[in-house]
């Protein structure tokens, strides 16, 4: 209908461009649960963690979206649906934190970190799937990482925490 406003739940899924089979492994059956629920996925489109988790949303029916750090949309992986080409480099992290309702992280290096830590910062909440573990000696934590040991349980997880109907 023109003019509304798309209310299916929006998840961002982050987690490291580089090889890593296992989590490439857990981020597609994330994707896939996510296509299979309804929700737009969401992540900076490139490969690894993202790619499983587009080709997984796809092969599910799945919406994905991807948030590139660069300028060149056509360096999407080919599982990404809308590719927009940022140009504003790791800057772009803090878009695909703030662009989702809620965010799974699925292992990760040091721009997942970064995403975690600006979905906190932004007051979304942060399932994570064998990802960062943050912690800080003396500290109480105002609401951090929810762990979860399966791609299911992060997706229904995810789902619970940004209202989404099971």
């Amino acid at each position: 209908m023109p003019g509304s406003v798309d209310d299916r739940p929006y998840v961002a899924v982050v987690g490291s461009s580089v090889g890593d089979e296992r989590a490439w492994g857990l981020a597609e059956r994330v994707g896939r649960g996510l296509g299979e629920r309804g929700a737009v996925l969401v992540c900076g489109g490139l490969g690894g963690v993202m790619e499983a988790a587009c080709r997984g949303a796809q092969s599910a029916g799945g919406t994905t979206v991807g948030l590139l750090s660069g300028s060149d949309r056509r360096l999407a992986n080919p599982y990404v649906d809308v590719a927009l080409a940022t140009g504003i480099g790791e800057a772009r992290n803090a878009i695909v934190a703030g662009a989702a309702d809620v965010v799974i992280a699925v292992s990760g290096e040091w721009g997942t970190l970064s995403e975690i830590a600006l979905a906190l910062r932004v007051g979304k909440a942060v399932v994570g799937l064998e990802t960062w573990d943050l912690s800080q000696p003396g500290a109480t934590p105002r609401g951090g990482i929810v762990r979860v040991a399966t791609p299911e349980e992060a997706v229904e997880t995810a789902l619970r925490l940004c209202g989404a109907r099971a």
